[in-house]
């Protein structure tokens, strides 16, 4: 049973003070009493669910009751006769969490299947019978809320029910906002639990709930159970916290005389804004505390100024700048670059003329809903417009299977990161395994988008590297990757990336190839590090040295002297071309006399032509021969790998032409650099064989010395 739960007034930290400001308080002791009173007529619904009607019609006037009715009755009945721990009637809690749902703004679907979310885990009502009476979307929530049997999973019944509640979360969001409502009241009535047993359930809360309602946006639900947690796991702070509150509630606020103020020269500018004070909850205030010391007076709240249109916003802004002196270093836009979880607003601080710094967000009416509801205000994010109000009938197609034969059902409100556990969950059949990657992946609270080089993005969390963006990108086909261009240039595959990088991942063709050990250190993903360790695990003695076709031996000719085709208006003076730049037909050339009266080529551009003028040396005119042949020295770089340089001098080879002379530096980073002197029996073949080069695979980049 998932009545982990007690009378409320058992505990301090579960005292109204830790509640959202402006809740209404419900007497769920009396509901629970009035839930048995017998049957309700027909034309009505029961008292019990009154205020649940309300809160519903607030956000859905034309709502149609008749199934949170039938919902209702049903669960009464089923739960007759059972009990919380604190004593209360069982009712009490699907109502206290489909209450706390109706406020949010959630749509009749979704109260409807809170109403029921313990029927088929705690009576005797089955999933068919949902089914039956409330129709495919109603149970298949239901049924990604209900926990799996503990006797048949023993210690990993509750890793592979939140992987059961994952999995049907990423078919249907709506799974996870019942069940952080859900976790929100056991939460708030958790007294008169064992310690050890309130410490267990407070950090499961902490590591996973928390932070998935942070990436579903409930900033409702998830500063009550930030406070709620921090009570229980850090009395002391807590009760600290709490004092530094009760003393500032005893001075003067100067919040509000700054609220006054804002709204007066908004007033003056024509705006038509709410302007509202926002008194930071618990854990707030303590982070404030840890960051800036010493509190001051304004830092127990913010100023929230709530507007019609986005253009508003903006408008907004420019006045506060203008008639407060701005902190720059506060300001955040996230209306032009929003939040992965759905979060839109501008945040700003601004100084007063008395030396107070007030922070400021600036939002719509709609920004407001969304920020503080998340996902549950999008209403049905699976229906049409039409029915997404609440007044369709819950008896759309909820799985997959229903929607789309077989493809997953699209969920337009998923964003990367749900993907990104959907992905790796499916490569850690391990309970543990599974367990430990969840709560290290939601520990990642900061999200980043790259694109890809083909146009598309990839969501990464913040840290991320380009191994990261590889497996998010080809999966295990990434075990070939052998480097990677960031914003065009090349760099080592451990690197971070950054919001709105461009990342172009190269990829071995040698089938063998395979991540290296020390890949783990650079992977923030459970994806990567799951599939890097497999692979490892699999190949203990690294990747196998493919076999290849014996290569008839090549030589290596030494360089020979001259100009080749290339004059210079010098009678009887020896001409060569320079090795820095290594010009070809038909470059622009300069020359200029060296030691021993011999002419060197240069072309015009290269960086030695205007250290020969800074120096004095005499240039001479240089032009070319009618003949074609010339000598040029090409740089390679490349990706080490088995075979390299004979691939390349092949390569180089089918083009006709010969090389003078190669060398090859040591490998940095998995990285190595050719420099070939060659002979081209025509310089209009330049370009192809460039071309033949860079065909060679590992070979990114080809350029003349």
């Amino acid at each position: 049973m998932s009545a982990e739960a007690t009378n409320p007034e058992a505990r301090p930290e579960a005292r109204p003070e830790l509640r959202r400001r402006g809740r209404t308080r419900i007497d769920l002791r009396r509901l629970g009493r009035a839930a048995l009173l017998g049957p309700t007529p027909r034309d009505r619904l029961p008292d019990a669910i009154g205020h649940v009607a309300e809160a519903h019609r607030a956000h859905h006037p034309d709502a149609d009751l008749s199934v949170l009715r039938r919902a209702y009755l049903l669960a009464e009945t089923s739960h007759r006769g059972q009990m919380r721990k604190s004593g209360e009637p069982y009712i009490t809690h699907p109502l206290a969490v489909t209450l706390i749902l109706a406020e949010l703004g959630a749509e009749t679907t979704t109260l409807t299947a809170s109403l029921l979310h313990d029927t088929v885990e705690d009576t005797e009502v089955t999933l068919d019978q949902v089914r039956a009476e409330f129709g495919d979307e109603v149970a298949f929530i239901v049924d990604g809320v209900t926990k799996v049997e503990k006797i048949d999973y023993g210690a990993a019944a509750e890793p592979e029910t939140f992987r059961k509640m994952l999995v049907a979360t990423g078919n249907d969001v709506r799974v996870m906002s019942i069940k952080l409502a859900d976790r929100l009241h056991n939460m708030r009535t958790l007294g008169v639990m064992r310690p050890e047993k309130q410490a267990r359930i407070a950090k499961v809360t902490r590591d996973v709930l928390i932070p998935l309602a942070e990436r579903l946006g409930v900033q409702a639900l998830k500063t009550e159970l930030e406070d709620l947690v921090f009570a229980i796991l850090h009395p002391e702070e807590y009760e600290h916290t709490r004092a530094l509150i009760a003393a500032h509630a005893g001075e003067g606020d100067p919040l509000p005389g700054i609220a006054d103020s804002v709204r007066a020269v908004l007033r003056d500018a024509g705006i038509a804004a709410e302007v509202q004070v926002r008194p930071r909850h618990f854990v707030s205030v303590h982070r404030v505390a840890l960051k800036r010391g010493e509190l001051r007076g304004s830092d127990f709240g913010r100023i929230l100024v709530l507007v019609g249109e986005n253009a508003d916003c903006y408008g907004v802004l420019g006045e506060l700048h203008t008639c407060f002196t701005p902190v720059v270093s506060e300001f955040k836009d996230f209306i032009a670059a929003p939040k992965f979880n759905l979060y839109q607003s501008l945040h700003t601080a601004v100084a007063t003329p008395e030396g107070y710094v007030a922070e400021v967000i600036v939002r719509t009416r709609q920004m407001h809903r969304v920020a503080e509801a998340g996902v549950v205000a999008l209403g049905n994010p699976y229906a049409t417009a039409a029915a997404a109000t609440g007044t369709a009938p819950a008896t759309a197609p909820a799985t997959a299977e229903a929607a789309d034969g077989d493809e997953e059902r699209v969920d337009p409100t998923r964003p990367g990161w749900l993907a990104r556990l959907l992905d790796w969950q499916r490569s850690a059949p391990d309970p543990d395994t599974f367990w430990s990657g969840l709560r290290a992946e939601l520990a990642q609270d900061r999200e980043i988008t790259v694109f890809r080089a083909d146009g598309g993005t990839l969501g990464l969390p913040a840290g991320a590297s380009c191994i990261d963006a590889a497996y998010a990108q080809y999966g295990e086909a990434a075990h070939g990757c052998i480097g990677a261009r960031v914003n065009g240039r090349l760099t080592s595959l451990g690197a971070r990336l950054s919001d709105g990088d461009t990342v172009q991942l190269l990829l071995a063709q040698d089938s063998s190839s395979g991540p290296a050990a020390d890949w783990l250190d650079h992977a923030r993903t459970q994806a990567a590090r799951i599939a890097i360790s497999s692979w490892l695990e699999r190949h203990p003695d690294g990747p196998k040295p493919t076999t290849t076709p014996a290569r008839a031996p090549l030589s290596v000719v030494g360089a020979r002297g001259g100009g080749a085709n290339a004059v210079a208006d010098l009678p009887d003076a020896p001409v060569r071309l320079a090795g820095c730049c290594t010009p070809v037909p038909p470059d622009a050339v300069a020359g200029f006399v060296v030691r021993g009266g011999a002419v060197t080529v240069h072309r015009v551009e290269c960086a030695a032509v205007a250290q020969m003028r800074s120096l004095g040396r005499t240039s001479v005119a240089v032009h070319w021969r009618a003949t074609a042949d010339c000598r040029v020295t090409l740089l390679a770089e490349s990706f080490g790998r088995p075979h390299l340089l004979a691939d390349l001098t092949e390569a180089i080879a089918r083009q006709g032409v010969e090389v003078v002379s190669a060398t090859v530096e040591p490998p940095v980073e998995q990285r190595v650099r050719h420099t070939y002197t060659l002979q081209l029996p025509d310089a209009a073949g330049l370009p192809a064989l460039m071309r033949a080069m860079r065909d060679v695979p590992g070979v990114y980049d080809v350029s003349r010395a």
